[in-house]
């Protein structure tokens, strides 16, 4: 079954966003419950994060990750969360990283595409 980018982007980046978010929340000193609260997912989500069940099968670039690094400083509600979210995405979307990881999960999809940019 062919995903869409929009699945590609629910199922695999947005995961790798927590997992990035979570840790570096938690090198500021905030405990699982609060970046839970503050990621808006269960401790339980949190504690796979950390253990590197949920959120291991994209690798962000060095400048996104210095960004979330960024953003996990000024998550301190719900609607910062979703706005320093969005941001990471339009990045990650610039960068064309879900085309290149819609390349490594299908087979149909051409070196190259840009279906989604035009």
């Amino acid at each position: 079954m062919l995903l869409q980018p929009q699945e590609v982007e629910v199922f695999y980046i947005l995961p790798t966003i927590r997992k990035e978010l979570a840790v570096a929340m938690r090198a500021q000193g905030k405990s699982g419950k609060e970046i839970s609260k503050l990621l808006g997912v269960t401790e339980a989500a949190v504690s796979q994060y950390f253990s590197k069940k949920r959120g291991k099968h994209v690798k962000l670039p060095d400048e996104v990750k210095e960004a979330l690094t960024e953003a996990a400083k000024r998550i301190t509600d719900t609607q910062s969360m979703i706005k320093e979210t969005q941001k990471i995405i339009a990045k990650v979307k610039d960068k064309r990283l879900i085309c290149k990881i819609h390349e490594q999960l299908e087979d149909g999809i051409p070196k190259g595409c840009d279906v989604c940019f035009k």
